[in-house]
């Protein structure tokens, strides 16, 4: 399992500190939009990359018939 460098080293005082930052920055009526707007780009990221595979998958199958 790989994890980013920095996130290995946060503790529990330190994510506190970086809501409380993410709040005052943005307030608590933007937050939910924000975190939405990330919901749907994951989604959508997710979808596309489960596409490609099954574009790969396709090709792979097909190749293995056509040597058949």
């Amino acid at each position: 399992m790989t994890t980013l460098g920095f996130i290995q080293n946060i503790g529990g005082g330190s994510l506190v500190v970086i809501i409380l930052v993410v709040i005052l920055l943005f307030g608590a009526k933007r937050i939910p939009e924000l975190a939405r707007g990330l919901g749907r780009g994951i989604k959508e990221f997710k979808d596309a990359t489960k596409e490609i595979q099954d574009d790969i998958e396709d090709g792979i199958k097909g190749d293995s018939k056509k040597k058949s």
